[in-house]
């Protein structure tokens, strides 16, 4: 067989092309490019058997330079596996779930997974009928993630499949969970409205029986200690409670000069009412939010400091993780750590 200068054989021609005019490119044309079976070839595009490092290499730069798109279907029977997995969620308004997903499929793609998302709307008949769905597609695992970080009992499905919680994790120590840290998010806004000065800080978080909320509430409770002009005040996750809640403050709680809000609903809604009552944010009371959902944070008067909670990391290390439990490793539940977003409503004050 000829080459070419570049050392390709000469009869598959020039790179994107297969030799054949109007055929795309074919394993067989992969192999000859880099010189091995076509046996080979398959087994390093699909990153299965055991081949040298350099081999398989050299077979995936020859599929590039080919052009060569594999068949999905000959790749799942040949491997066992369907190449995609659930994604089962309770945030019907995607305010959770598409960050999440949008890290899961960032780690899945990696993989050349795809994801199918099935929203429960938190109807229970239509969460096990999503789950025989996905199940009987031959799914390779199933990613379960909510609108609430409470936790939730493990989902049931007819044949075992692995499964990673994010965001809601299980009640279940057996299962894998991958959650927020959101007592740690709490404590960096305390921290920070402690470091500008302030020394009457008030908490105003959402419902008392919700889990985030205790956590937020406690994690600022950790930090401000005596700073802090009393107990935290729990309510809804609203503009409109942040807005009783300034009221509530100036009768028992006397003038704050720093109010830590659970979300940033509750503290656009602070901003607004202290707005109203003649006080200057930051200049009077520095606020900070949760949760950095820009459609409030940045649209609040001012621009809310706010905790990012990261929730494309936890997404992404939900995909890994559900990687890993596919190719039968067994990964630990974890807590990402939020970050700290400084803005206006506390920036210069």
């Amino acid at each position: 067989m000829s080459h070419d200068p570049s050392g390709h054989p000469a009869h598959l021609g020039r790179p994107g092309h297969s030799g054949h005019p109007g055929r795309p490119a074919r394993i067989a044309d992969v192999a000859a490019l880099a010189g091995v079976s076509i046996g080979t070839a398959s087994k390093a595009l699909n990153d299965t058997g055991q081949l040298r490092t350099e081999t398989r290499a050299r077979v995936k730069a020859a599929a590039e330079q080919l052009g060569f798109v594999g068949d999905a279907r000959a790749r799942a029977l040949s491997s066992g596996r369907s190449y995609t997995v659930g994604m089962v969620t309770t945030d019907s308004f995607g305010r959770f779930t598409m960050p999440v997903l949008l890290g899961a499929e960032d780690a899945l793609s990696a993989g050349e997974v795809m994801v199918l998302v099935a929203d429960t709307r938190d109807d229970h008949v239509r969460e096990a009928h999503y789950l025989r769905s996905l199940v009987s597609r031959g799914v390779d695992g199933i990613i379960v993630t909510g609108r609430s970080a409470d936790a939730r009992p493990p989902i049931e499905v007819p044949v075992p499949v692995p499964v990673v919680y994010a965001l809601t994790p299980s009640t279940s120590d057996a299962d894998v969970s991958v959650t927020l840290d959101d007592a740690a998010g709490a404590a960096a806004a305390a921290t920070h409205v402690l470091g500008l000065g302030r020394r009457r800080v008030a908490v105003v978080t959402g419902p008392v029986t919700a889990r985030s909320a205790e956590l937020r509430a406690a994690g600022a409770r950790s930090v401000l200690g005596d700073r802090m002009t009393g107990e935290p005040l729990f309510g809804d996750w609203s503009e409109r409670w942040g807005r009783r809640a300034v009221d509530q403050l100036d009768r028992t709680h006397g003038r704050v000069d720093a109010v830590v809000c659970g979300n940033d609903q509750i503290a656009r809604g602070v901003c607004d009412r202290l707005r109203e009552t003649g006080r200057s944010v930051p200049a009077d009371v520095a606020v900070t939010g949760y949760d950095d959902w820009d459609v409030v944070a940045l649209a609040s008067r001012p621009p809310l400091t706010t905790v990012d909670m990261r929730l494309d990391e936890l997404g992404r290390i939900a995909g890994r993780s559900l990687l890993e439990l596919v190719a039968g490793g067994r990964p630990a539940s974890t807590a990402v750590t939020p970050t700290l977003v400084v803005r206006e409503s506390t920036a210069g004050a």
